[in-house]
């Protein structure tokens, strides 16, 4: 079951500095490695066991592993050789290239990559066969311990590894990001840009080269302004194009790096240009504006040198934007966090985050296709109300990501079909119902559902409130999400998760008559027949008189009530305390329950004896239970069956129990009262 909800409120994107012990010893780093030096023994992690477990959870190895340390492999290891870089990325016999390609951007970053790897590791005098890396993982920064055991084959290591035979920090970066999602295996098939999310807390946008907006120029300048990574690529239209080269020097299916974006002056016009870099450090662009291309003669050595232009074969080029736009195909952005970017760095994005869950048969409603249930997903309000710098719209990025779904692919999970919808606030407070879906169009919307870990777009808007709806595609899926919205001005969220709210309807005293109905004659009658002269009757006796009383009712279909529940309507009725139910108090009670009983039928639309669970937020509201999306979660764990349907037993059951529950709340809040009111005379 998926964690349940429980804080609306948006929090502040966490900060790199206050990374998460997560061993499950509860000790950080620092102390476990100073109690193995202490004890004289190198650690052995016992929550990623060198066993198959860590490896594989769908089949057994090829080959037969052998973990080894790295002083058991080589002479003289090394944590990092030279500088980390580039080269200390090989693949090895794991299809995680998607990660190795985010490691190797992650190399160009000193700073980022002094996050993720804390360089003040070595095997020198304090080894202690201990290590740790740190990852963001949905708004909290994570410190990963591991051993340095890692997997062998004829003493050569059989995943990621160095060129240099004795630098171990990228295979040992590699093992802890396979233990933060339950094994080697999890790594297999990905996105680049997850892992380049996890390394820095950036937020992912996507961009088909050929499709990009007008102003994709100024988009690609604001971001690298911000120090956001850029990369873009080369599609290939079958496996014989991967790294093959095409007659302007651009290698296909290949991860390219964006490391500048500027204007030159060129015979009287401004030429907008675009800098890249292949990673290989080699292969350079060989068109207009390449490091020899006659362009460049025609530009003074100044505005050379302040474009940092160097005739080098160092994998770094300048091309004119419409040649970027014409031979490139795709785009990946990964925008950073405040938390990632320097002090004195411009332009920096504000940043809310909002955790949540799709829960079947509250919150898990689906797509605006299933109008029925889409209503019930959660839903959270965006006040946008600062301009763009000389605009009059307010830029935003919505990313939706869907959590922990590689940690569970050992129990079959795959990544869900996700998405959203953006609508124009009506300017009330609440949870919007289903009406308001019926009738009014989105104003904005993710470009498509698709199952990937997280779903972005960049928006712009006019100024005002608008509710983003995040779902799945289908209904009845649980997952939990994270949403996050970076904005170029500060704007303000707020989830739609409504605040808990008792407001039953007075009890009602039964109306004075002289003549008893035909229906009070009938209950009086079963009364004398069941508990004699004093008309008092306990939960066995009540379970009969209803259920007698209520299968002569025509217009109702229901299972017999259960004794729980006839328990439950005594607790609340009895004022005597003697666990039975005088006729008056019955009498009060059946008032009560023909009320719940109409707002049932109300909600049962097709008269079966049960309603959808996906209507008790509604239901309950009419009953005067306004609940939040944690409580309305736990009441239909509680209530609805495999089908997400609610018989009436058990929504009575539900009312009484909120009764119940709303009489011991008040009077505590009575003491309260009185216990302040004391303090404040005294």
């Amino acid at each position: 079951m998926p964690y349940l909800y429980r804080e609306a409120k948006p929090r502040p994107p966490a900060l790199p500095r206050a990374a998460c012990a997560t061993h499950s010893s509860g000790k950080a780093y620092e102390e476990l490695k100073q109690e193995c030096l202490r004890r004289g023994v190198l650690f052995e992690d016992p929550d990623f066991p060198a066993c198959n477990s860590s490896l594989f959870f769908s089949e057994k190895p090829p080959i037969p592993f052998i973990w080894k340390r790295p002083m058991e492999i080589v002479k003289d290891p090394k944590f990092i050789l030279g500088g980390a870089t580039r080269t200390d990325i090989c693949q090895g016999d794991l299809g995680d290239c998607w990660l190795l390609a985010a490691i190797a951007s992650l190399t160009l970053n000193e700073k980022t990559l002094a996050r993720v790897v804390p360089l003040d590791q070595n095997f020198g005098p304090d080894y202690a066969g201990i290590f740790h890396f740190q990852f963001w993982q949905h708004n909290e920064w994570l410190d990963v311990v591991i051993d340095d055991r890692l997997p062998t084959f004829n003493s050569r290591l059989v995943f990621l590894h160095s060129a240099e035979h004795n630098e171990f920090w990228s295979a040992l970066l590699e093992k802890a990001y396979a233990k933060m999602n339950g094994s080697y295996e999890a790594l297999k098939g990905g996105s680049t840009i997850e892992a380049m999310e996890d390394f820095t807390g950036g937020i992912a946008e996507m961009y088909e080269v050929k499709k990009a907006p007008d102003n994709f120029y100024e988009i690609l300048q604001k971001t690298l302004k911000r120090c956001s990574m850029v990369g873009c690529s080369i599609d290939t239209r079958s496996a014989v194009e991967s790294e093959a080269k095409t007659p302007f020097g651009l290698i296909k299916g290949h991860a390219y790096s964006v490391t500048g974006i500027d204007e030159v002056s060129y015979q009287g016009q401004q030429v907008q240009l675009i800098r890249i870099r292949n990673p290989w450090g080699e292969v350079e662009w060989n068109g207009p504006w390449s490091d020899n291309s006659p362009e460049w003669r025609s530009v003074s050595p100044s505005e050379q040198r302040r474009l940092s232009q160097a005739a080098l074969d160092d994998g770094e080029f300048w091309m004119k934007f419409e040649d970027f736009k014409v031979h490139f195909d795709k785009v990946e952005i990964c925008n950073l966090t405040p938390d990632a970017l320097e002090d004195s760095t411009a332009h920096k994005w504000e940043v809310t985050i909002h955790q949540g869950s799709w829960v079947r048969g509250s919150t898990a409603g689906g797509c605006r296709n299933f109008l029925e249930t889409f209503w019930t997903n959660p839903q959270i309000k965006l006040h946008l109300t600062e301009k763009d710098d000389g605009d009059d719209d307010c830029t935003f990025i919505a990313a939706l990501m869907q959590k922990d779904r590689r940690k569970l692919k050992k129990l079959g999970a795959e990544m869900l079909t996700i998405g959203y919808s953006i609508y124009e606030s009506p300017g009330r407070d609440g949870h919007l119902g289903k009406d308001f879906f019926r009738y009014h169009p989105s104003k904005a919307r993710s470009k498509t559902y698709i199952n990937l870990r997280e779903v972005s777009n960049q928006f712009k808007l006019p100024p005002g409130d608008y509710i983003l709806v995040p779902t799945t595609f289908e209904p009845h899926q649980e997952a939990d999400f994270c949403l996050r919205i970076f904005s170029e001005k500060k704007a303000i969220t707020e989830d739609l998760d409504e605040n808990v709210a008792i407001d039953p309807p007075e009890p009602a005293n039964p109306t004075p008559n002289p003549q008893e109905t035909e229906e009070e004659n009938l209950f009086r009658a079963l009364y004398e027949q069941i508990s004699g002269k004093d008309m008092e009757i306990d939960a066995e006796e009540l379970e009969y008189v209803l259920n007698a009383v209520l299968k002569k009712t025509k217009n109702i279909k229901f299972k017999n009530l259960s004794l729980i529940s006839c328990r439950n309507i005594i607790s609340l009725m009895d004022t005597s305390g003697n666990g039975k139910l005088e006729f008056n108090e019955f009498k009060v009670f059946w008032e009560k329950m023909n009320t719940w009983i109409n707002i049932f039928l109300q909600f049962d639309f097709d008269k079966s004896g049960s309603m959808s669970s996906y209507e008790l937020r509604s239901a309950l509201k009419a009953a005067g239970y306004q609940l939040n999306n944690y409580l309305l979660q736990l009441i239909v764990l509680r209530y609805s069956d495999e089908q997400f349907q609610i018989e009436f037993d058990d929504f009575l059951n539900c009312l009484v129990r909120l009764e119940n529950a709303s009489r011991v709340f008040q009077a505590l809040s009575v003491k309260n009262k009185e216990f302040i009111n004391l303090n404040i005379g005294e």
